[in-house]
């Protein structure tokens, strides 16, 4: 479950900025997950739980952002929704590997006080 990693990861990065900012908690924890980044977001919130344990973040609200991911079509220069890597063009029938959206695993916010 490399979910536990990230979220530890995630955790400290939200850490330190809630510390520069001068902060005593953390009370949400925002994040933007791609669909393609191959992150559950279930185990995320799993992990959330275990790694917040005994720190700034312990009753803080996870958050998590659903990015549907999103291709381009060249020949018609336009994005269409994709649940793989190379997707077909609804209008064209062009076959697309160049992902738009999709693989984010971002912090999208902090909210401390």
């Amino acid at each position: 479950m490399h979910e536990v990693s990230i979220m530890t990861e995630a955790l400290r990065m939200a850490v330190d900025a809630a510390q520069s900012a001068k902060a005593s908690r953390i009370l949400k924890l925002r994040l933007r997950i791609g669909s393609l980044s191959g992150v559950v977001p279930e185990a995320m919130r799993f992990a959330f739980d275990v790694v917040c344990h005994g720190t700034m973040a312990e009753d803080a609200v996870l958050e998590i952002e659903a990015v549907q991911a999103a291709c381009w079509c060249e020949t018609c220069q336009a994005e269409f929704e994709c649940v793989d890597f190379f997707n077909e063009c609804p209008r064209c029938h062009n076959v697309s590997g160049e992902l738009r959206r999709g693989r984010e695993l971002d912090i999208a916010a902090v909210e401390t006080s």
